[in-house]
C-alpha cells in the first residue's frame, strides 16, 4: 500500500537532488564594474590622496587583468612589460578555476590590502562568497585558491615601488625667504602631500624625469613680465566669474572637474571636510561608461581600467616629480598678498605646489589611451559628478574632456595657464608613450578588429 507514495517521494528526491548540481558561476563586466565602484567609495571615505588612489586603483585591475589574460589569446600579459612584474603563477591543469571568478577575487583582494578600511571591501566580498558558494562551492574553492595566489603574487611585485619607504620619509620644507617657492594655502593651510611621490616606481615610463616639461615662466612680479600676466589672469577670469551670465559655463566646468577629495571648510570655530572624488577616480569613472556604452565583454572592461589606471599612475609620477622640483607658489597666495586680501578662488587650492597641473596632467595621459582603445570621434555622457549634485557633462571625444579639464584649473583659480597647457602636453606625451609601449592586444586580435 506504500508503493505510490514511495515513488512520489522517490521523485520528488530526484527532483531535488537536480536542483543541488552545482552550475557554473557566472561574472559580469557590471560585476567588476561595481567592484571598482566600491573601491572609489572606499577611496572616497578613507580621504587617499589623488597619487595614492591611483596607485590602489592601478594594483588592483593589474591583479584582475593577469588572471583573466592566463585563459584569453587576445591579450598579452603586462609580465616583462611593467617594470619589475613577472609572470603570475598558473593554475594547476585539472582544477576547476573560473578565471573570471579568480580575476575578481584578486582585484578584492589587493583593494582590500591597499585601504584603511578593510571592513568595506571584506564585506562585499563576503556577500558575494556566500553567494558564489550556494552557487558552486567546488568551482569558489579552485578559483579563491588561484586569485589570492596571483594577488599574493601582484603583493610582492608591489611591495618593491618604494611607497613604504616614503611614509617614513620627512615632511616637505617650505621656504618662506623665497617669494616664488610654495606656501601652504588656507583654509587649513596643510602641509604638501607626497613630497616623495617622484621615487615611487613607475609602471611603463623610463623615471619619473622622462617628461620634464618645460619650466614655467620665470617669477617675476614686475606687471610686464609673463609671469604677472599670467597671474592677473586668473585674478580677472575669477573676478569676471559669476553662476549666472556670459561667464556661468566656466563656473559649471570648475565645480564639475574639481574633484578634490577634501575640502575642507570653515565656520567659526567648527570645521569639517566635505570628500569627493580624485581627478584619477573621474577618470575610472569615465571608464565604466565606456565600457557600458560599448557593451565590452569582462576581458575588454577590464582591460580598459588596467590601461587607463597604468596611465593615471605613471601620469602622478610624472607631475609629482615636476610639482617638488619647479616647487611654484600659487596664484591664491600671490594674489592675497600683492592685489587683494579678500580675493578667494571658485575651488580651494589644493595642498602642494602649483607647477605643472596635476588634473592636467592625468588628464592627458588617460584620454591618450582612451583614445586608443575607443577611437577619437568617441562621444560619451559624463555622468561622473551627478553623485556630488552636479548635472550630466556631454563630451564628443576623450581628448576634449581632457581639454576641459585642464582648462578647469584656470576657471577654478588655482592654476596658471603655463601650468595647465604645459601639463596637458606632459600628459599626452605620457600618454602616448604608454599606447606605443604597452600594446596588449595580440597580433591575431589585432587582425582580427
Amino acid at each position: 500500500m506504500y508503493k505510490y507514495p514511495t515513488i512520489l517521494f522517490l521523485l520528488a528526491l530526484s527532483i531535488w537532488s537536480c536542483s543541488q548540481e552545482e552550475k557554473p558561476i557566472v561574472i559580469t563586466p557590471n560585476d567588476y564594474n561595481n567592484a571598482v565602484d566600491k573601491v572609489t567609495e572606499v577611496i572616497i571615505h578613507d580621504i587617499f590622496s589623488p597619487p595614492v588612489a591611483s596607485r590602489i586603483y592601478a594594483y588592483s585591475n593589474i591583479a584582475a587583468y593577469e588572471v583573466l589574460v592566463q585563459k584569453n589569446k587576445d591579450y598579452k600579459s603586462l609580465a616583462g612589460k611593467l617594470t619589475g612584474l613577472k609572470p603570475a603563477p598558473q593554475a594547476s591543469a585539472d582544477a576547476p578555476v573560473n578565471y573570471d571568478l579568480a580575476a575578481l577575487i584578486a582585484q578584492m583582494e589587493i583593494a582590500k590590502t591597499l585601504i584603511f578600511s578593510e571592513d568595506k571591501i571584506t564585506a562585499l566580498r563576503d556577500s558575494l562568497y556566500t553567494s558564489w558558494e550556494k552557487q558552486n562551492p567546488t568551482e569558489l574553492y579552485a578559483s579563491k585558491e588561484y586569485g589570492l595566489k596571483v594577488a599574493d603574487h601582484i603583493k610582492s611585485w608591489m611591495d618593491g615601488d618604494m611607497y613604504k619607504q616614503t611614509r617614513t620619509m620627512p615632511k616637505f620644507s617650505v621656504n618662506p625667504d623665497n617669494p616664488s617657492r610654495w606656501q601652504p594655502t588656507p583654509p587649513a593651510y596643510m602641509d604638501g602631500i607626497e613630497p616623495h611621490w617622484m621615487k615611487i616606481r613607475p609602471f611603463v615610463i623610463d623615471s619619473a624625469s622622462q617628461f620634464k616639461p618645460l619650466p614655467p615662466p620665470e617669477f617675476s612680479m614686475e606687471k610686464d613680465s609673463e609671469f604677472y600676466k599670467q597671474l592677473i589672469e586668473v585674478y580677472d577670469v575669477r573676478n569676471a566669474m559669476t553662476s549666472e551670465g556670459d561667464d556661468s559655463e566656466k563656473m559649471a566646468i570648475a565645480q564639475f572637474w574639481d574633484c578634490n577629495p577634501y575640502v575642507s571648510t570653515h565656520k567659526g570655530h567648527l570645521m569639517f571636510a566635505t570628500k569627493k572624488i580624485t581627478p584619477g577616480g573621474h577618470w575610472i569613472g569615465i571608464v565604466k561608461i565606456a565600457t557600458q556604452k560599448t557593451n565590452s565583454n569582462l576581458m575588454e572592461t577590464v582591460h580598459a581600467y588596467t590601461k587607463t589606471s597604468i596611465a593615471l599612475f605613471d601620469g602622478f609620477i610624472s607631475c609629482w616629480d615636476e610639482k617638488y622640483r619647479s616647487n611654484l607658489i600659487r596664484p591664491e597666495t600671490l594674489i592675497n598678498q600683492y592685489i587683494d586680501d579678500s580675493w578667494a578662488p571658485v575651488l580651494q587650492t589644493p595642498p602642494f605646489p602649483e607647477y605643472s597641473s596635476g588634473h592636467s596632467v592625468v588628464s592627458g595621459a588617460a584620454a591618450e589611451v582612451l583614445t586608443q582603445i575607443y577611437g577619437d570621434d568617441f562621444s560619451f555622457e559624463d555622468d561622473t559628478e551627478v553623485a556630488y549634485g552636479l548635472p550630466v557633462r556631454n563630451f564628443t571625444s576623450f581628448r576634449t574632456a581632457s581639454s576641459e579639464a585642464a582648462m578647469s584649473r584656470l576657471y577654478g583659480g588655482i592654476h596658471y595657464r603655463a601650468a595647465i597647457e604645459e601639463g596637458l602636453k606632459q600628459g599626452r606625451q605620457i600618454g602616448n608613450y604608454i599606447v606605443k609601449n604597452l600594446n596588449l592586444k595580440t597580433d591575431t586580435a589585432q587582425a582580427a578588429n
